[in-house]
């Protein structure tokens, strides 16, 4: 039996115009699903479930349910029409109508599914636990929104290929760069994060010893470096001695994370630490010695007025015994 036999479909509400829909197109529409057999029963409506909100389906992309992709691709935007479907095609149905029904739930709500749960408890809805136990003919009601092609719209993560993915990390970057520069440092943390994050799952296909790993890591440094900087602004310090070092650990002579990893250290008060990593870059940048000399001075300084707060702060707690006699 053919797809196109097994959908039976009934236009409600003609649209305004046709669009070809393709793969990488992204189309919106809202459903009713109902159960047809004896008496028809509404099953989900797609503006009460979930969040409420249309269903975004991208083609191509081998979605749980592709008889939605067969239906939609019939369709003109604007219009409402009707599909009665076999049940041959929508035996995954109840286990994508709990995904949408848990949308924007707290994790800790939704019910989890194994195998074993799916045989002694069902998947927690009884009338899609009755639906699994009794497959039947669907009825879709489709109202279908918009349509975008692939060029119309931002691809999410998951859509693009590696390559795509590598040539989104200097984008980032130089995005991330350029917000830093104009003072927006939390949409420049962003933009960094963004591109470390595609260059951390790329690793992941790869083995440390693999070239393609070694390449990926040093594309990744330069911007764990800036994303440090970033984080040393907001004052988040003990994130900015993780990060540099994660690049010491591959870029031992790092001259700029190891003067970030200092001052991480002066302001999260571990001056010794602080003090280490400036005399080490001196040692390997000479010329850098002025700065650092000015740098140790100011720790001598914090030092000695950190001492005077600490002993003000024993006297206060220890008294003289003979104060107020």
């Amino acid at each position: 039996m053919s797809t196109q036999s097994s959908i039976v479909k009934n236009v409600l509400h003609a649209g305004t115009k046709y669009v070809p829909i393709v793969d990488g197109s992204k189309v919106h529409f809202h459903f009713q699903t109902w159960k047809l057999g004896k008496e028809k029963i509404l099953i989900d409506d797609s503006k009460k479930i979930g969040k409420k909100e249309p269903m975004v389906l991208v083609i191509g992309h081998k979605f749980k349910l592709e008889v939605w992709e067969s239906i939609v691709k019939l369709m003109a935007v604007g219009e409402v029409a009707s599909f009665q479907v076999k049940k041959e095609l929508v035996y995954s149905y109840p286990f994508v109508s709990k995904t949408l029904r848990e949308l924007g739930q707290d994790q800790h709500q939704v019910k989890h599914t194994c195998t074993m749960t799916l045989h002694t408890e069902g998947i927690g809805y009884p009338d899609l636990d009755d639906l699994i136990s009794n497959p039947c003919d669907l009825e879709f009601i489709i109202e279908l929104i918009k349509v975008e092609r692939s060029d119309e719209y931002e691809k999410e993560m998951w859509q693009m290929s590696i390559n795509e993915r590598l040539e989104l990390v200097p984008m980032l970057k130089e995005k991330g760069n350029k917000l830093y520069s104009q003072k927006e440092y939390e949409k420049a943390e962003d933009a960094y994060s963004q591109a470390i994050a595609i260059c951390e799952q790329l690793m992941l296909r790869e083995r440390k010893s693999d070239e393609e790993w070694i390449e990926l890591n040093k594309i990744k440094l330069p911007i764990l470096l800036n994303y440090a900087q970033v984080k040393l602004i907001q004052g988040d310090f003990y994130a900015v001695i993780e990060h540099c070092n994660t690049i010491l650990e591959y870029d031992k002579d790092n001259e700029k994370a190891l003067y970030r990893r200092a001052k991480a250290h002066i302001g999260a008060w571990n001056p010794d630490q602080a003090e280490e990593d400036l005399k080490s870059l001196k040692t390997i940048n000479p010329s850098m010695g002025t700065i650092v000399d000015k740098e140790l001075e100011s720790l001598k300084k914090l030092r000695k007025e950190k001492l005077e707060q600490d002993k003000d702060a024993l006297k206060k707690l220890f008294p003289k015994e003979n104060e107020g006699v």
